[in-house]
This record gives C-alpha cells, sequence and structure tokens, in this order.
C-alpha cells in the first residue's frame, strides 16, 4: 500500500535530537528559511508543507478535516523517518498541530514551542465563511491582504505571498475548516510537555493575549512577547526566535562568569576584568560565553577530566603562561600535584619532552607557591 506523506525538508546530523517544525496557513515550509539552517547545527530539523501547500498534496485531508487529522499525519511524517520521539515548534496552524500532539501523544514530545498561534482562533463561523469563499473563488482575494496580515508595514517576504498564491484551494479550505473546529481551551491545563509560547506583539491574527492565555493555562510554560514581530515571527525576526527555541531546546547557558570564578578564582578574574578595555571587551565577553558558559559546563565531563585534557593541550602548543594559571586551576578541580606530574609525564611520550621539560618547570614553580607560608 503506498504511503502518502507530507512534503518535508529534512535538514542536519541524522543521529541528532530530531526538531519537527510546523509552518502557517498560506505558507510553505519556507517560512522557517531564517531559522532552521542555524538550529540544524545541533538537531536533525524536519520541516513539513501544509495539505495543498509547497509541495504537499491537497487529497492529505478534505472538507471538514480537523487539526487532528493534521496532527495525524505529523505523525505518520516522523514514523517514516524513524523518529519516535521530538521536539516541535510550530506558528499558527503548525502551533495548533503541535498543542494537539501534546494534549493526545504527549508520549511523542520532548519540548513544546508555540509560535504566534491560539488554544482556539476567534470562533468557527469566519474560518467557515473563509472556506466557502476560497472553494468558489479560490485564493486571489486573500493574497492581496497577505502581508498586512503577516507582517508589519513595510515588510514582505515574496516567497511567502507566493507560496500563499500557488497554494491549492482545497487544501486551504480544508485547513480553514480544522482551525473552524479547533477548540483546546479545555485540554491545556493536561498538558505536560514543556512549553514555550511565542508572541508577536503587533500581530492581528493572533494577538499577545491568546499566547498569555495558554501560557496561564499550560503548568511550568514560559511566554516571550516579541516587539515589532507580527504573525510570521520566524521570518520576520529570525535571531530573536532562533535565541528562543535554542534556549527552549538546550536549556538556558550557564554563568559563564560564575564557573570562569569557580576554576580560575576570583584574583585571576578581576585583574582579567581591571585589565579590559573596549578593545578587548569582546573578547572577554566571548570566553566567559562560550568557553566558560558552554563547554566547562556540559556535563559530559567533568571538571578534574576538563583540566587534564587543558594541561595536556596548552603544554602541547607551548603556552606555559596558560598553564601556570591552569596548573592551579587544576588543584581547585581537584587534581593532586602526583596526578599533575602524570599529565605532565604523559606529554612527554606524544607532545615531545622539551615541551614537557619547560612544562615541568612551569608547574613546579606553582605548585611550590602552594607550599610556601
Amino acid at each position: 500500500m503506498t504511503v502518502h506523506l507530507l512534503n518535508h525538508l529534512d535538514e542536519g546530523p541524522a543521529s541528532a535530537p530530531p526538531l519537527l517544525l510546523g509552518p502557517s496557513l498560506g505558507t510553505s515550509y519556507a517560512l522557517w528559511d531564517a531559522v532552521a539552517p542555524e538550529l540544524s547545527t545541533g538537531h536533525r530539523v524536519v520541516r513539513w508543507d501544509l495539505p495543498g501547500h509547497g509541495g504537499s498534496a491537497a487529497d492529505l485531508i478534505g472538507p471538514g478535516a480537523t487539526v487532528g487529522d493534521l496532527a495525524a499525519l505529523v505523525l505518520s511524517l516522523a514514523d517514516a523517518l524513524g523518529i519516535e520521539r521530538f521536539a516541535y515548534a510550530g506558528v499558527s496552524i503548525g502551533g495548533a498541530v503541535g498543542l494537539q500532539l501534546a494534549a493526545h501523544h504527549p508520549e511523542r514530545l520532548t519540548s513544546l514551542a508555540v509560535v504566534c498561534s491560539s488554544a482556539h482562533f476567534g470562533g468557527a463561523a469566519p474560518w467557515r465563511e473563509r472556506a466557502e469563499r476560497v472553494r468558489r473563488e479560490g485564493l486571489e482575494w486573500l493574497v492581496e491582504s497577505a502581508d498586512a496580515r503577516w507582517f508589519t508595514p513595510g515588510f514582505t517576504v515574496p516567497r511567502l505571498v507566493r507560496d500563499h498564491q500557488e497554494a491549492d484551494p482545497g487544501g486551504y479550505a480544508a485547513c480553514c475548516d480544522a482551525l473552524a473546529a479547533f477548540d483546546l481551551r479545555d485540554r491545556l491545563a493536561g498538558i505536560t510537555v514543556p512549553t514555550l509560547l511565542v508572541a508577536g506583539r503587533e500581530d492581528p491574527a493572533t494577538p499577545p493575549a491568546h499566547l498569555r492565555e495558554i501560557a496561564d493555562a499550560v503548568p511550568g510554560a514560559t511566554l516571550l512577547e516579541l516587539p515589532g514581530a507580527s504573525h510570521l515571527a520566524p521570518a520576520q525576526v529570525p535571531r530573536a526566535v532562533v535565541a528562543a527555541l535554542r534556549t527552549q531546546l538546550d536549556g538556558a547557558p550557564a554563568s559563564g562568569m560564575a564557573v570562569r570564578r569557580e576554576v580560575l578564582g576570583d584574583a585571576h578574574v578581576d585583574r582579567a576584568q581591571a585589565r579590559q578595555t573596549p578593545f578587548t571587551a569582546r573578547f572577554q565577553d566571548f570566553i566567559s560565553r562560550y568557553a566558560w558558559g558552554e563547554i566547562w559546563t556540559d556535563p559530559t565531563l567533568s571538571r578534574r577530566e576538563r583540566s587534564m585534557i587543558t594541561l595536556t593541550a596548552l603544554v602541547a602548543h607551548g603556552h606555559y603562561d596558560e598553564l601556570a594559571m591552569h596548573v592551579r586551576a587544576a588543584r581547585r578541580n581537584g587534581l593532586t600535584p602526583d596526578e599533575i606530574g602524570a599529565v605532565l609525564l604523559q606529554t612527554a611520550v606524544y607532545c615531545g619532552v622539551p615541551a614537557a621539560n619547560s612544562a615541568f618547570a612551569t608547574a613546579q614553580r606553582v605548585l611550590s607557591e602552594e607550599e610556601t607560608p
């Protein structure tokens, strides 16, 4: 039997944690063009098209379709790709699909981000009327107002407007039927998936109040409002959306400065801060955020192990001033003098005897300072 799947784009390492991205009504997966490549560095990102949009067949759903039908199509896609559990983010109707999955299939989700969406879309009548008119007249009358519904004045994304124009009227109308029937407000309190709500402060379609309603009902949910953003926030303010999703997916970065002080000591960090100039400020910020806030806080390796690796790397490159600093750090991280000596002896084999000779001299000087009263 032939299985008909949603059209999709699969990006990023196949072994990385999966993330599925859902579009809004009238757009294709191009809605995520400025966001998905950034997230695909650390995730397997799968973005999909609604029926009748982009490359998805219109007959995947029909008149009277529901958001539950769309969620079933997303699960079929995940199954076909061998994805059991996944993070999910969606815009508008794509966000509604995410809420449906969280309410009815929580075992499939690791986290949820609902972007410029709602637990209900203003009542059934307007959506049924839109569906009927689209079936009669096509989409041209709606395309003319796309920019006003999607973006703040003066902003547009021609590719997305073209997607709207080229969508299949039958598929679009069936999605309108799904929005007409959607109301998940009575299920929000039962959602247990970690949930982020992202609102565009200038969004006329799903104003921030719709996202606040979800945030107030879903236990532990986080709400973020984006100034200057309208309904299609991933296209209009992609950097803000990337930052929000990275925090949702990977957790907030640890305090790099706190870790830096714990490992290197207050005296060293205070000296570095005192020497900081406008020229070096960005570098100091970089090492605090990246080296100390991301690398040294990764729980995969202990701080003891990181110290041993760091000592070896510094010997290999002859960075003896830095080596002295990290011998002190190694002691704070619990290495004994004998363990430090064993690490340096190992470097004699793989980095060379002259390098190890200089390293032992540096380490001896630092360790002798500990013994001086």
